[in-house]
């Protein structure tokens, strides 16, 4: 089966959403081609399917435009310097055109309707007037050629667009002017001096050039706030180096970055940037990560481990070989993963789409018809054709094309600059409708690796004595949770004893071998004989070697429903003691489902661990469902029955959970930089936080709604500002417009939505924001009253009292045999099901809870 290509090409030549959609069908009109993508923002375009660039750039030409295959990286960075000319182009037209339009409009209105002083051989006579206005129009319509050859282009492939607009305005304004000057030079041959003065009030010639020179004000103005959209995704760019230090024949030599190969050694000194992905085989250092993490705390880093391009060395010498190069570095995924997101579209574009493909051809029949009424109700050929210049002038289908991609623009870079990398613009929209979202335990939600959570001494020993003894016996095992504990004894800085004598049995226990003498300054009180035997494991292994003592199993009990793995060591015939080891949830991890349920959004464990250990995790992180005991294949059907209730997001390590990652409507692995290309994702969080799906939820949300404004914005303009042109509100309010006003309303128009998309840079996607409700809510939850049976003395008040306060959610139970209650203060949210369950598994009834 052969893979799908999915190509991404520049286009040139689009000035409105009219010209994305022309493209858009020209291309999609290609056999092989499955779907295609172009942005106005971005004046690119993406391609999926098995079809040629030939034959695609083809099609584009055909269609009247552009195209180009697309650079990416640093080479984007330097094809985007024409950018920045075509900036100052139309600056430079900007500055010529109203420097000619003032003088046109000194003449054509400051004479006729001030009365303001011109030249003795103009003052008197109104043709050499009307040639000198018809000569400074020309020149600012020639200043500004590219709207009239862009504009004739689109209906020459019968595909109109807004050049085609304005320059059916600003032509028509001049055509109809040119026509007075010719009546202004009949009455003047005709010796009628009066009605050639009475002629130049007919004149339109500023109109003309006020058009075009007000829509290069919008353009410029659009063409700033476009390039600042995208500086997020040109300062990632910025972030790679352009050079390397090379170690070649034994020498040090500096590079361009392209002709660094694999498996070269690359010095970095303090200071400078690290070029590549690659490992380091000499030298330590604590390397500044923020660039590509965000993390203010450089990372200590030595022999062996993995450094990434972009990122700073802040101390040592390092030397690394090169692993990753060019495109395949974490960087270059991260600008690839940001720039595919800018230049895909999101579902909610469709709308404008639709509507952009018809508009022009649409907006040219509407100053038809008000042109046509106009005269037919009696109006003279000047006020008709003003009303229907008016009509093309103001249209504005710009705002409609730029509504989506400039918001998704705007929020990619936002979620770039925050670790957050949407890998389409559809994941972008469908974040934002997620309703629950269901989490993997481990390496999610915990830790992923087993931590020391209690030592319980016993036999009057120290908890440093207890820890002594276990990292002994453990430091010889490779088992998972013998790393627990030799890695917390090494923090603790606690020793090991000599042993002889070692043995393991897979599965259950440690045992070995010392002299008293070693033992003597740890278990000092107790009788050892001269050579002491050592033993570590599970109840079961314990017990084949004595007998434990009814609390400790109680102990070992409680912990075990608390999800903890107890293990017990002691001597032949001495328990000294229970280390309980655990996968514990990540310090962020309750805060997040937390702001997820502040949000309205359900919460689900999924998982393919034990009930039990799902179950104290559950409790714990507060999440609202635990769903245990899935297969990786399982937890494919269990997103689709949590499907049938809305929108479901799964959060996932992405390897293991590929399936359900695939399955949901939105999959976000949680994940390193280097994780990024992680295919069964549609968002990666670099941070590895889970804190960072509420905030990017909340990214998306305000994307949507930013959208929504857009788009309201786009139609309501529209909507308004064409019937307003055309004169409706003439009869019934007094309100008409003249061209110049429309003309420079359109120019706004595109601004007012770009600049509207820039607000999202300011949107905190970290910020809670908890209600009034929220808040008398989570005062509800911090008292409940249980209504218990059974309970018949003081002894069973204190025996459910006691396995109450033992769940972390529980802060104070007040139990009453009397009443038969259990009055609650809690620290956390917890689910009924959960209290009941604890008290009844000590034998009582409970009945109710409030």
């Amino acid at each position: 089966m052969r893979e799908t290509i999915l190509k991404q090409y520049d286009v040139m030549g689009m000035s409105c959403a009219a010209c994305s959609a022309r493209v858009e069908k020209a291309v999609c009109a290609l056999a092989g081609v499955e779907e295609c993508s172009v942005n106005l923002l971005t004046n690119s375009m993406s391609v999926k399917g098995e079809v040629s660039e030939e034959t695609v750039i083809e099609a584009v030409r055909a269609a009247g435009y552009d195209a180009a295959p697309k650079q990416n990286g640093a080479r984007a960075k330097e094809e985007s310097a024409p950018k920045d000319v075509a900036e100052k182009g139309l600056l430079r037209r900007l500055f010529a055109s109203v420097g000619f339009l003032l003088v046109l409009m000194y003449l054509s209105m400051g004479h006729t309707m001030l009365s303001l002083p011109l030249p003795s051989f103009l003052a008197h006579d109104p043709i050499a007037q009307g040639l000198t206005q018809l000569l400074l129009s020309a020149v600012v319509m020639i200043i500004n050629g590219k709207f009239f050859v862009n504009g004739t282009k689109g209906i020459l492939h019968r595909a109109p667009n807004m050049d085609t607009l304005v320059a059916m305005g600003s032509a028509a304004s001049f055509g109809y002017s040119t026509v007075v000057l010719y009546q202004m030079s009949a009455a003047v041959l005709s010796g009628d001096i009066e009605a050639a003065h009475a002629h130049l009030h007919g004149l339109y010639f500023e109109s003309a050039a006020m058009i075009v020179t007000l829509i290069t004000v919008g353009k410029w103005l659009e063409a700033r706030a476009k390039g600042k959209t995208t500086s997020a995704l040109e300062a990632l760019i910025d972030l790679a180096p352009k050079t390397a230090t090379v170690v070649r024949g034994g020498m040090e030599i500096t590079v361009p970055i392209s002709e660094v190969r694999v498996d070269d050694t690359v010095t970095v000194r303090p200071g400078a940037a690290i070029p590549v992905d690659g490992t380091v085989i000499k030298g330590e250092s604590a390397v500044d990560e923020s660039a590509l993490t965000g993390e203010s705390i450089p990372v200590d880093k030595t022999v062996g481990d993995t450094v990434s391009a972009a990122t700073v060395n802040r101390y040592g010498y390092l030397e690394i070989r090169v692993t990753r190069i060019g495109e395949e570095t974490t960087l270059s995924q991260i600008i690839r993963t940001v720039s595919d997101a800018a230049a895909s579209k999101a579902p909610i574009a469709k709308i404008a789409d639709r509507v952009s493909g018809i508009f022009v051809p649409t907006v040219i029949a509407i100053a038809l018809v008000t042109v046509a009424i106009w005269l037919g109700v009696g109006e003279d050929i000047g006020y008709a054709l003003a009303r229907g210049i008016s009509v093309l002038v103001i249209s504005c289908p710009c705002a409609l094309g730029l509504a989506t991609p400039v918001a998704i623009m705007v929020a990619s870079g936002v979620g770039a600059k925050n670790g957050i990398l949407f890998k389409t613009a559809t994941s972008l929209e469908e974040t934002g409708r997620v309703r629950t979202v269901a989490l993997d335990k481990t390496g999610t939600v915990t830790r992923g690796t087993p931590h020391v959570t209690d030592l319980l001494p016993q036999s009057n020993i120290t908890e440093h004595a207890l820890l002594a003894v276990a990292n002994t016996l453990e430091s010889r095992s490779e088992h998972p949770l013998a790393r627990a504990i030799t890695a917390y004894a090494k923090e603790k800085d606690t020793a090991s004893i000599h042993i002889e004598g070692f043995s393991a049995v897979l599965g259950k226990g440690v045992q070995g071998t010392c002299r008293a003498e070693a033992l003597a300054p740890y278990l000092d009180g107790l009788t050892l004989p001269d050579t002491v035997t050592l033993v570590g494991g599970n109840a079961a292994y314990l017990e084949s070697h004595m007998t434990l003592p009814p609390a400790a199993k109680e102990t070992a009990e409680a912990l075990a429903k608390d999800g903890k793995t107890p293990l017990f060591f002691a001597t032949r015939d001495i328990l000294l003691g229970i280390i309980a080891v655990a996968d514990v949830i990540k310090e962020d991890s309750a805060a997040a489902i937390a702001q997820l349920k502040e949000m309205g959004i359900r919460t689900v464990l999924l998982t393919g661990d034990n009930r039990r250990t799902a179950a104290a995790i559950g409790r714990i992180a507060g999440v609202d469902e635990v769903i245990a005991e899935v297969l990786p294949d399982g937890k494919a059907e269990v997103i689709r029955k949590l499907q049938e209730t809305g929108h479901v997001a799964m959060v996932g390590d992405g390897i293991n959970d590929a399936p359900a990652l695939t399955t949901a409507d939105t999959g976000i692995a949680i994940g390193a930089g280097a994780d990024i290309a992680i295919d069964a994702a549609d968002v990666v969080l670099m941070h590895a936080r889970l804190t960072d799906v509420p905030a990017a939820i909340r990214l998306s949300r305000g994307t949507l709604i930013n959208i929504r404004e857009n788009l309201f914005w786009a139609f309501f303009y529209n909507a308004i500002g064409i019937p307003l042109a055309a004169g409706a509100f003439i009869s019934a309010f007094g309100w008409e417009m003249d061209p110049m006003f429309g003309a420079l309303a359109m120019s706004l128009s595109s601004f007012c939505v770009v600049s509207n998309a820039l607000r999202l840079n300011f949107l905190d996607i970290h910020k809670t924001h908890r209600s009034k409700q929220t808040k008398k809510t989570e005062e509800k939850i911090m008292k409940k009253t249980m209504k218990i049976e059974g309970m018949m003395c003081m002894h069973c008040s204190g025996r459910v009292k006691k396995v109450l306060e033992a769940l972390p959610e529980v802060e104070v139970a007040k139990v009453s045999h009397e009443s038969g209650t259990a009055e609650l203060t809690l620290k956390a949210d917890i689910s009924c099901d959960t209290l009941k369950a604890t008290v009844e598994n000590e034998g009582y009834k409970v009945t109710d809870i409030a």
